[in-house]
């Protein structure tokens, strides 16, 4: 069965978003494609947060890292540097699962993007820890690509690889991917957080061992039940539509029972376990929920 995307592109036409290339996965087998131009790999920004997630998955399952796994415990050299004498307020307090969930405790979180690209501090971790945080973590998100940044440095401590290294003979390769850029940090650690190079396609294979809860070929890559604690809620959030339904563990929650990877300008990937199916879209477009919205009303009464 193949579906028509004809739809979906008049819509995003009209309404001059910015897609690039769509794939769309149902029961596993490929139902739709379209590229405006060729599914060339590019930057997917915030989705790489995802693959970092599946890193962490594939440590605990070893036994080198678990949720209540605290900063402090790899990186002692930088316990004490914050300035304040509330132990709450201290980033070396902050578990894994605080990070993982974004719930770390900071107002304006560290190492966005412009501030990675002027900070003069190379130690991004030294830097991390030494900012006191502005309340007690955990109840609170507050989306951060510091704190994945901080969740690849973890993992890199415990695993003695980087993210990228990890992941290349365990997800990567298994998925058919090949020869993955991924941005560093000064000291060489997996940017986590962004910085992912890879194809549509690619990503949507991504999406389809998801929905096969870790499984790919008849392997395990990534054990089922951490994929099922990451892509469920942890945490409420606020937002418009899609960005209100909560967020999961370097997930987001949709409507439509559905759950994504998502990066800026409209990298997205959408898995939809009621309807066994997987929606990949490259985009060059701010307008994120107006793509959703596109995939919702034009793509889902499809599946």
């Amino acid at each position: 069965m193949l579906i028509s995307l004809d739809g979906f592109v008049n819509r995003v036409t009209q309404q001059g978003l910015n897609v690039l290339s769509v794939r769309v996965l149902l029961k596993g087998t490929s139902v739709a494609k379209w590229d405006l131009s060729s599914d060339e790999r590019r930057l997917q920004h915030s989705v790489s947060k995802s693959f970092t997630c599946m890193a962490v998955g594939m440590a605990i399952a070893e036994g080198k890292l678990s949720l209540e796994t605290k900063l402090q415990e790899y990186f002692p050299q930088y316990a004490q540097m914050s300035l304040t004498d509330d132990p709450d307020l201290r980033p070396g307090g902050l578990t894994l699962y605080n990070l993982l969930r974004m719930s770390s405790g900071h107002d304006s979180p560290p190492l966005w993007a412009e501030e990675r690209a002027s900070l003069q501090e190379k130690d991004w971790v030294k830097y991390y820890m030494s900012l006191p945080l502005d309340r007690a973590p955990g109840d609170i998100f507050t989306y951060s690509s510091g704190d994945t940044f901080i969740i690849s440095a973890l993992v890199q401590a415990a695993v003695g690889q980087t993210v990228k290294d990890y992941l290349t003979p365990r997800l990567f390769e298994p998925l058919g991917i090949q020869d993955v850029n991924w941005e560093t940090s000064p000291l060489g650690v997996t940017l986590g957080c962004a910085g992912l190079e890879i194809s549509n396609e690619e990503l949507s294979r991504f999406g389809q061992m998801l929905l096969q809860k870790g499984q790919w070929d008849g392997k395990q890559l990534v054990p089922a039940d951490w994929i099922d604690f990451v892509t469920r809620k942890q945490i409420d959030n606020q937002g418009s539509p899609d960005w209100s339904q909560g967020y999961g563990c370097q997930f987001w929650m949709c409507t439509h029972e559905a759950y994504r990877a998502d990066g800026a300008h409209g990298q997205l990937c959408v898995v939809i376990p009621g309807k066994d199916a997987v929606v990949a879209i490259n985009s060059y477009e701010d307008d994120i929920q107006g793509i959703l919205d596109a995939v919702w009303a034009e793509i889902l009464p499809l599946l």
